[in-house]
Order: structure tokens, then sequence, then C-alpha cells
């Protein structure tokens, strides 16, 4: 029953890119510069298994016998998103990146969407999602207008109190988002952001939804379906693929739950594929610069490897890697270009093998090909030889 299990922590990446000049991201490292913020850090699971070894990390020594595989990976799709990021993982690399509206969205397209939808828009500009509901829902509770804004991503979100636009209206208009946002408009993801609560004390509430673009290509997902095999899904991962080559995905609501189903997947037998997002680093804790969370947050995972490698079973893989950055240590609230870290190891056990830098995210893609014996992807190259 080979297995391959690839746990991606949403936001964490480990350097700063050649590029990341161009991209406003100079000298971010998340991972080094939460893991310093926070007295009493530490990983010792992580460590033994080699991320000291990467590079330097405050509480993560190098270990001279690291128990994975590890290095770190550079992306070579353009941009620092999400998408693209889980994109390249899985074979799919742009060669352009997704569009960005750093001064909100052309007024005529807003005009279009305002009659579909059959609602007008306010604030249509980049915005802190949290900020902008305490800016903005005192008067969307008024008036049912939808706050629409974006990011230094390329994201079109759609922000609505829960009691005023009910959810399943609040996705009906992000369906009707993603069906206009095609072309020069084509965003990553449209983005469903519920709130509840009252002025002054506004929450967003777990049922966030969002909506994607379809991958350009076939991917490692559609791959494994087709070979007859399974992808199981845990977390928004499959939203990141706009619900496309997965058998099943649990929707998670923290961290801590995903953690958990993790490893409620790895207890059950099947053949595939087992794909997980843990976002609380990014979501809860990058964005909202709150280094501390973010350090602790990798704490709580850390804790649960022993139980994954117990978990192990026969014929598998397991690797821990990132998507891209989002550094909490910065004035920015937003991703950053940086290399992700990459631990790798299968049930075999070979140890301590440096993976160096790999050129791209593909290279876990082509290795979990590789090992499921599919046929090669369009990009990436397997170091499945390092690891059995």
């Amino acid at each position: 029953m080979a297995r391959a299990v690839l746990i991606v922590l949403d936001g964490v990446g480990c350097g700063a890119l050649p590029d990341a000049n161009l991209y406003g991201d100079e000298g971010s490292n998340s991972l080094s510069h939460a893991a310093a913020s926070l007295d009493g850090f530490c990983l010792p699971n992580m460590r033994r298994m080699g991320l000291g070894n990467i590079m330097p990390i405050a509480g993560v020594s190098p270990t001279p016998n690291p128990a994975a595989c590890y290095g770190k990976m550079a992306e070579r799709s353009p941009g620092k998103d999400t998408t693209a990021g889980h994109w390249e993982m899985m074979g799919a690399i742009l060669s352009e990146p997704f569009p960005l509206f750093p001064n909100g969205f052309d007024g005529e397209l807003i005009e279009r969407f305002e009659k579909k939808v059959g609602r007008k828009v306010i604030g249509n500009k980049t915005a802190s999602g949290t900020e902008i509901i305490d800016e903005l829902g005192p008067r969307q509770l008024r008036t049912g207008e939808l706050i629409v804004y974006t990011s230094a991503d390329s994201v079109f979100q759609v922000a609505a109190h829960v009691s005023i636009i009910p959810l399943d209206e609040l996705y009906r208009v992000c369906e009707t988002a993603r069906a206009m946002l095609t072309g020069p408009y084509g965003v990553s993801r449209v983005i469903a952001r519920p709130y509840s609560g009252e002025p002054g004390s506004f929450v967003r509430t777990v049922d966030r939804k969002d909506f994607s673009v379809e991958p350009p290509s076939p991917t490692l997902l559609d791959k494994t379906l087709y070979a007859g095999m399974e992808v199981q899904g845990v977390g928004k991962i499959d939203n990141i693929f706009a619900g496309r080559g997965f058998t099943e995905c649990r929707h998670v609501e923290s961290n801590t739950e995903g953690i958990k189903v993790i490893a409620e997947k790895m207890q059950k037998r099947f053949e595939g594929l087992l794909f997980a997002n843990l976002v609380d680093f990014d979501m809860k804790y990058g964005h909202r610069n709150d280094s501390a969370g973010y350090a602790r947050a990798l704490m709580e995972f850390d804790a649960a490897i022993p139980l994954y490698m117990e978990l192990m079973a026969s014929d598998q893989l397991f690797f821990i890697t990132g998507d891209h950055g989002n550094d909490p240590t910065t004035p920015s609230t937003d991703h950053s270009r940086e290399y992700v870290p990459l631990l790798a190891l299968s049930s075999g056990h070979r140890e301590g093998i440096s993976l160096g830098v790999r050129e791209t995210f593909a290279d876990v893609g082509a290795t979990i090909a590789d090992f499921l014996d599919l046929s090669p992807l369009e990009e990436g190259e397997s170091f499945l030889e390092a690891l059995v």
C-alpha cells in the first residue's frame, strides 16, 4: 500500500529568495525570526530530523546524525501566492504571476459585479482583513453593502456579517465573482470572509471559503486519481485546486484540529497521497505579525511528530515543507518571497542525507510520482534515490 504524506506548513519560509528584492522582501526569514522572538523556543523533533542543519535557528541546533533527509526549496513560479506554491509542488509551474490590484479593482468591473449580485460594494482597496471589518463593518450592518478588498496577494476578498448576508448568499456572491474574474482580472483566489459580533468586537468565523482558478495543466493529484489511488486532503487544500483531484478532504478549524486529523488519516489504510495544509502559521499569526503565536504554533506541530513517526506504515514517504513565507517580524503583514524548508524520510528510514537547495517545489511532486510508480511529471526532479 504505497502512500506519501505531504504536510504543508502554510507561510513557513526559511530565508529570502535571491529575487526577494523584487517583492520588497529582502531579509525575510519567517522561521528563523519567529524562533528568535520567543524565549524557550525549541523544536526537538524537527531538530532530530535535521531542521537545524538547513539554516541557523535559535533553539534548533544542527545535529550530527539527522533522522531524515533535509534541505530547502526555491519557488520557480513568480510571486508568493498560496495557490502558485501548492500548484508548483504538484507539477504545475506558472510562467506569469497572477495579477495584483494594489489600488483596488477597476470601477467598471465593480459596477458589473454589483449588478450581478444585487448589492453595492464598499472598500475596494488593499487592506488587512481584520482592520477593514472594524472600519466598514458598522456601515455594512446598516446598509447591507458588500465589503470587497484585496492584499499584496492575488485575491478578491468579500467580507460579510453573517446576520446581514447569510453564508449561502456570500458563497453565491463569491461564485459570481469567480466566474467574472478571468483574463487580466484572473486572480488566483476569490475568498469568502464571513464574520460575526458587534462593532468593536467583530470576529471572523471559521466558514471562510476559497474559490480558486483551476490548475492550467494536469497535476500529481490528477495522475494519482487516474491511476486508481486515493488523494486524501486535510485543511483548505482542496479549495486551492478548485476541488479538483481529491477523493475526500476534511476541512478543519485550526492547526490543532488539523494535526489530529492527519493522525486519524494516517491510521487508515489507503494507497496514494495524504496532502495536508496547516494554515494558522499564515492566517492567524503571519498576517497579524504575531511572532510569538507563530513560534508557539511551530512547537505545537513539532510535538505531534513522534505520533506521526509511530504511524508510518511500510512503503511510505513523509514530507514536511512550506508554500511561501509570511515573516511575522517585518512591517508587512503579507506573504514573503522565501525558500521553504524540506524534511523527508521513508519508512525505510534512510537518514542524514542533505537534499541541498532544490530548484523548484515540483521536486516534491516528482519524487511522489516516482514513488507511486506514476508517469513522470513535466516539471521537477525526483530525489527518491536519496530516501530509499
